[in-house]
């Protein structure tokens, strides 16, 4: 029987990021991850699933030590946004140098952040890794959680992080109810090559009930898209030729590039929205898409689950510091507040954006297409825009 302080269910990127922010604090953790993963070649052609890092999880990866390992590896710094609705006058961009910032963000591949997160780990005196492992049995008790793996290992832990995914095994096993709903849109993601450079600005345009973004990669003529549609439109644009859903792309964005042509395979993924009703529970907690899943369109579902790795590392540290017991649900409970707040408000604005963008009704499209003239040109709001996309205001104290 191998006891540790903290076991976290889930080597993703999240979960990895828990594990290097309990470095040094004393606990010792284990990371259970069901695969072994695999490095990519450092030639390999960009992933198709990337993120879009905002400042705030720049900042967390700063401090785990492994944002410079990112940048070497593979990422696109952006500097200018542009969002606008197709057929109208609605239109509204940022720049960095006008806010008087080096960059906005960083569109990096999953895969990039997630080989830097898991040899930092592998380096870390604290961090055991075991992988591959499956769950198979868990039970909470008084004072500790037991686990048993598949090939029938047992472990004990005063905490178990569940960052196992949107499908959670911890949280059913918890019985933690979870409230979800279809989006009814299919995301297709491909990466594209572009006729005139993509300039290091992030663009998305809505066009009736689909919304196209298209974010640059470190090549200046190759973006990642990600296109966001009901299922029936994406299924048959997925399996459309070739040449023909270049040209489709192509109009769709309303020749901003210029031509359009496919770079990589196009894949697609059905969207859901899901917001578990607790984030702790005796001897538990939930961070990133266990906890939360939202619409892809502001990019904010990697971000969102980094700060709750941000707040978790913070909060277990500073219990663990005042020797209280960091499994207790009553000392839990104040990260639970802190990041059910910020997980209700993002989805409640992404559910509240998605839906005034869906159609082409004739008084949604004025109502939105003055919103974005309005914000583009009020003095003030800008600013205040940006300083919510880059995440700051969300930060726990400890990186502050």
């Amino acid at each position: 029987m191998q006891s540790y302080d903290v076991i976290i269910a889930g080597g993703g990127m999240v979960g990895l990021a828990v594990a290097c922010g309990l470095q040094g604090s004393g606990l010792r953790v284990a990371v259970l991850e069901r695969e072994q993963p695999v490095a990519p070649a450092d030639d390999a052609q960009p992933a198709l699933r990337v993120s879009a890092i905002n400042a705030a999880s720049e900042r967390l990866l700063q401090h785990l030590g492994v944002w410079s390992d990112v940048l070497n590896r593979r990422a696109s710094a952006y500097h200018g946004m542009e969002v606008w609705d197709r057929d109208s006058f609605g239109h509204i961009a940022f720049d960095d140098e006008q806010q008087g910032l080096a960059h906005l963000g960083h569109i990096v591949e999953n895969r990039v952040i997630h080989q830097a997160l898991w040899q930092r780990a592998q380096s870390l005196s604290d961090i055991t890794l075991i992988a591959p492992a499956e769950l198979q049995q868990v039970a909470f008790g008084d004072n500790e959680a037991f686990v048993t793996l598949r090939d029938g290992s047992m472990m004990t832990a005063r905490l178990l992080v569940a960052a196992d995914g949107a499908n959670s095994w911890l949280r059913n096993k918890a019985d933690i109810p979870l409230t979800f709903w279809d989006y009814q849109h299919h995301a297709l993601v491909a990466n594209v090559r572009t006729e005139k450079p993509h300039q290091s600005v992030a663009r998305q345009v809505f066009h009736g009930d689909g919304i196209l973004a298209f974010l640059p990669l470190s090549d200046p003529h190759l973006s990642s898209i990600v296109w966001s549609l009901p299922p029936q439109e994406s299924s048959r644009l997925n399996e459309m030729p070739e040449a023909l859903f270049n040209q489709q792309l192509s109009v769709t964005f309303d020749l901003r590039l210029g031509l359009c042509e496919l770079a990589s395979e196009r894949k697609t993924f059905p969207l859901m929205g899901r917001y578990a009703r607790s984030f702790a529970a005796h001897r538990l907690a939930l961070v990133g898409d266990a906890a939360h899943t939202i619409h892809p369109l502001a990019g904010q579902g990697v971000n969102l689950g980094f700060m709750d790795a941000a707040e978790l590392i913070g909060e277990v540290r500073r219990l663990h510091q005042q020797g209280k017991d960091i499994g207790q649900h009553l000392y839990l409970r104040r990260y639970e507040r802190r990041r059910k707040h910020s997980a209700a408000v993002m989805l409640a604005s992404m559910q509240g954006f998605r839906e005034l963008f869906e159609g082409n009704h004739s008084a949604k499209k004025i109502l939105r297409d003055i919103g974005l003239a309005l914000a583009d040109n009020l003095p003030g709001v800008k600013p205040r825009l940006l300083k919510q996309a880059m995440g700051l205001h969300d930060l726990p104290d400890w990186l502050r």
